[in-house]
């Protein structure tokens, strides 16, 4: 499947090692088979006058070898896996993480629930309402190395 990740550089060669902690999944490699996210995410860069480049790849349709947890939907389980990961506790031993991204709306309810002014069920009740948009985190070397494989990459 045809993947994506917006960068200020060409990153032909993604790695775990450059990932910021605190993200929605932990630390790792993110991108998402939803161009238009990726480019979204690469206006965030032309905003502030740096380059953007949208890198193209190719991620294996079959990960059943290795240790995947998916999130159909914004729920109590996505929530609180993001919750600790955004506080820079690392979830579970997974190689590849797969849910809807805290986007600028999503955040802000999320945001309000970590501040303690909504209760958990309030944050769930918002959320319900929410289509999750796509982004998956590698965390795994091992997986970039034999599933990720570099396409092209263009400048936005």
């Amino acid at each position: 499947m045809e993947v994506y990740h917006a960068s200020t550089v060409v990153v032909d060669f993604p790695d775990t090692k450059h990932s910021r902690a605190y993200l929605d999944f932990g630390p790792g490699f993110y991108v998402t088979t939803l161009q238009d996210q990726a480019v979204k995410y690469g206006a965030r860069f032309t905003n502030r006058g740096k380059d953007a480049i949208l890198n193209i790849y190719n991620l294996a349709d079959n990960l059943s070898k290795w240790k995947v947890v998916k999130f159909e939907r914004y729920d109590e389980a996505w929530l609180d896996f993001v919750t600790e990961c955004r506080q820079g506790r690392v979830v579970g031993d997974y190689d590849v993480v797969i849910g809807g991204i805290a986007n600028d709306k999503v955040f802000r309810t999320v945001d309000l629930y970590f501040a303690g002014d909504i209760s958990k069920e309030e944050c769930l009740s918002r959320l319900i309402f929410e289509e999750p948009n796509n982004q998956i985190c590698i965390r795994s070397q091992q997986v970039l190395d034999e599933c990720l494989i570099f396409q092209s990459s263009h400048r936005l």
